[in-house]
């Protein structure tokens, strides 16, 4: 038998010992998926920055627009494979399977979302999306054009990209964390 996993390097700290706006917080997403996402209890080791990751997350994953919550959940799948961020593939993954009804999109979408079956315009949002997550020096012009084709407008972009870089942060702590996905993300919607 093996030992369980620490899901962080850094100090992990108990919910009782949250500040009281983070604790409500964590204990509000326990009382709705029924279990705590460690990615809450890890990063509640430096609460400012805390609640600065979480007021950004929702600020951009929360809000209504032309991008369905399903493809904001793509988003996160396909540049967080892109930065192999394990912990952000497993639990955007369960997240999107959840948000699509779609038991196989978040795999192919993690695989390879260019064989994934996708529609043309998710294709373009994030051919988009990997751009800016590996190579945001590069956007030009030509791929605002090539979203307006697909009916994305500039705000679409906007978050398209918001949501790429922001994810990017988030990969790059949950891989110098070792952030572990909790074994509850691997079945649900599946």
């Amino acid at each position: 038998m093996t030992a369980t996993p620490r899901i962080s390097r850094f100090p992990v700290p108990e919910i009782q010992d949250l500040p009281e706006d983070i604790r409500a917080r964590v204990l509000a997403v326990q009382e709705k998926s029924g279990f705590v996402p460690n990615v809450f209890l890890a990063l509640a080791h430096r609460p400012d920055e805390f609640r600065a990751f979480f007021a950004y997350h929702d600020a951009l994953m929360e809000k209504p627009g032309n991008l369905t919550k399903a493809e904001r959940e793509m988003i996160v799948v396909a540049t967080s494979n892109a930065n192999q961020c394990q912990y952000c593939v497993v639990a955007h993954g369960a997240i999107l399977r959840i948000r699509a009804k779609n038991p196989l999109v978040a795999d192919q979408v993690a695989v390879n979302y260019r064989k994934a079956d996708i529609t043309p315009r998710q294709k373009a949002m994030l051919d988009f999306a990997m751009k800016v997550s590996a190579a945001a020096y590069a956007v030009g012009d030509d791929d605002f054009d090539t979203l307006r084709q697909h009916g994305f407008d500039d705000e679409d972009a906007w978050d398209i990209a918001g949501i790429a870089a922001f994810f990017g942060l988030s990969n790059r702590m949950a891989n110098v964390t070792n952030m572990r996905a909790n074994a509850e993300f691997y079945a649900m919607g599946r």
